[in-house]
């Protein structure tokens, strides 16, 4: 029987600016493939701000998810931080720096990550353990900014990046429970795609694939194999079907990536999922959550359905969470 956890409450920061996709500074430097790929992905705009970095993202989401939960500073048990894709330097601490941004100075404080776009998952499973080890601890701040790695928002051939702040509070009980969470990785791609930065100033940081055949073909196949052997494991476990769940959650890579999920899944996506594709465009290991949140808001689901929501990144990380909405009012126990 696993401990109970669940999402007391969410809160995003996204820019104010939006970039429509023909003002991208980097589309008169890119191939006339590289072109065709981006216009292809479904994204027509991101949310975009050079003036912010991840730990103002992260700062102002977890400002406003504190202010929304009316937690005082003091109110928080611990700070878990997802880290960012390129930290602003080199030995500081994001975490506490975060922590002191906020005024946490009693919270235990950490962060998480390595596992790019999938990095949310490990750090809800360390939420869920300190709040099962520790029955003092009541709430868990989990925050992250996400900003592209380099200079330019394409990643070639995945993805157009926009910027996000996320913060979670967790807790035992909540009206969004976590009934389930799966993770599996594949070492193979470690370096799949990189950024050589050393001896190179930060405005010539090119983001760069390894091997294209590798992420188009052998990673899509074996994403095939590990999504349908995780949903199969997830279902069986908690005594479900396919045709139980109200829909899948999945993050804003791009349109292709939307119908492969769904094709290779049989379960529909959530609405919200393409209509946050189309304006945000990939938001890191935010995207998921804000989509959730976002159908539930439209009505696209309602208290007492089951959702999956898969993150997946080509490290290769790929990871499911089985979640309830709910009133909150009960802990869930599996």
């Amino acid at each position: 029987m696993a401990a109970p956890l669940a999402v007391l409450a969410a809160a995003w920061h996204l820019p104010e600016r939006s970039t429509p996709l023909a003002d991208l500074p980097e589309l008169p430097s890119l191939t006339p493939q590289e072109r065709e790929t981006l216009t292809g992905l479904g994204i027509e705009r991101v949310r975009a701000d050079d003036a912010l970095d991840d730990h103002d993202l992260a700062a102002a989401a977890a400002r406003q998810v504190l202010a929304d939960t009316a937690l005082r500073p003091e109110d928080v048990d611990a700070l878990i931080v997802v880290e960012s894709r390129a930290p602003q330097d080199l030995l500081s601490s994001e975490a506490t720096r975060l922590q002191e941004t906020l005024g946490l100075h009693r919270a235990l404080t950490f962060s998480v990550g390595g596992l790019g776009c999938a990095s949310l998952t490990p750090a809800l499973l360390a939420a869920r353990g300190l709040l099962a080890a520790d029955q003092d601890l009541h709430h868990v701040l989990v925050a992250h900014g996400s900003k592209p790695a380099t200079p330019g928002r394409y990643r070639h051939p995945v993805t157009l990046n926009g910027d996000s702040g996320q913060a979670l509070v967790l807790a035992r009980t909540g009206p969004v429970r976590v009934l389930d969470l799966l993770q599996e990785t594949n070492g193979a791609y470690w370096d799949l795609f990189r950024v050589d930065f050393r001896d190179r100033p930060a405005a010539d940081w090119r983001e760069e694939c390894r091997d294209t055949a590798d992420y188009s073909f052998r990673l899509a196949v074996e994403s095939r194999n590990r999504l349908r052997g995780l949903l199969a494991r997830l279902l069986e476990r908690n005594g479900m079907r396919a045709e139980d769940l109200a829909g899948l959650a999945v993050q804003n890579l791009s349109a292709g990536g939307h119908a492969f999920v769904q094709d290779t899944l049989g379960v529909e996506l959530l609405p919200s999922c393409a209509e946050n594709l189309r304006s945000h465009g990939h938001l890191g290991s935010n995207d998921t959550l804000l989509n959730l949140y976002a159908a539930h808001e439209e009505k696209e689901i309602a208290d007492g359905d089951r959702v999956v929501v898969i993150n997946t990144s080509p490290v290769a990380a790929w990871s499911m969470l089985l979640v309830e909405i709910g009133d909150g009012e009960t802990a869930h126990l599996l």
